[in-house]
């Protein structure tokens, strides 16, 4: 089976205060967009994954501990190949990795006939990683807790188009959380989206720009620059290091800089 895990985009995010498990209460809006991996899980007589395209560090893959989750309640699950064209940048606040968990899950439970509906879905997700819970309902969310914790909301953004820029600066999450302090106060997210997105620039905010970007100025600078290049809303995603820019469909950024790494979606 063949499959096409794509990326998010956080709209805003807010860090509330610390939980005693270690991880941080969060508030955010994600929204999927149509920058996508190539995911295909075949029934095999022996076990294994082959990755393409970026290359992906470390010897364990989020994919192959989706088959393991699976496969602790489902003893009968046949050995799984996965091969993966890795196209989402990796470390860049997309979320490319756990769209890869989510949709394993989601590969297997129809390619085998699990039965598995969303909300045991929701719950193996919440296992893989605090974002993969997003990729299986796959459709604009308010994010909370953890970011597991979702509630789909009526957000469409096809008026516009996205320009996505990677710089290949690699963020430690847990350095960007320790520079950010936490903060309760503050309107509601799913109330700013609603409103137009000409607005939003003054009122959404993500909380890890700030710091990350004075450890990164290049990051704040190629923010600027969507703006100048017309951009009507411009944010870092996750803690980054990719920044977007949204734009009007009637309005096309050309003077992009040629070194820059970026994507214009649709």
């Amino acid at each position: 089976m063949v499959s096409f895990p794509n990326c998010k985009i956080n709209l805003g995010l807010r860090i509330l205060r610390k939980r005693s498990d270690g991880y941080h209460h969060l508030s955010t809006v994600f929204y999927p967009l149509p920058l996508k991996d190539v995911l295909e899980t075949l029934h095999a007589p022996y076990p294994g994954f082959t990755a393409y395209g970026i290359p992906i560090p470390g010897k364990d893959n989020i994919c192959e501990k989706a088959v393991d989750l699976l496969k602790a309640d489902f003893p009968a699950l046949p050995d799984i190949q996965i091969h993966l064209y890795k196209n989402i940048p990796i470390g860049a606040g997309l979320g490319g990795g756990s769209a890869d968990g989510a949709f394993t899950l989601l590969a297997l439970n129809r390619q085998f006939h699990l039965g598995l509906d969303n909300p045991r879905l929701l719950d193996y997700a919440a296992k893989l990683g605090s974002d993969c819970p997003f990729f299986i309902l796959n459709t604009p969310c308010l994010g909370t807790g953890r970011g597991e914790k979702l509630e789909p909301i009526t957000l469409d953004l096809s008026a516009y188009r996205f320009v996505l820029v990677n710089p290949g600066i690699h963020i430690s999450t847990a350095q960007a959380f320790s520079l950010c302090t936490p903060r309760e106060e503050g309107s509601s997210l799913r109330d700013i989206v609603q409103a137009p997105v000409s607005t939003w620039a003054g009122h959404l905010h993500n909380d890890f720009e700030e710091p990350v970007f004075q450890l990164h100025p290049q990051l704040r600078s190629i923010k600027d620059t969507l703006y100048a290049q017309g951009a009507v809303y411009a944010s870092l995603t996750g803690s980054g290091s990719s920044i977007y820019g949204i734009f009007e469909k009637t309005h096309t950024p050309n003077s992009l800089p040629l070194s820059w790494n970026y994507r214009i979606l649709p």
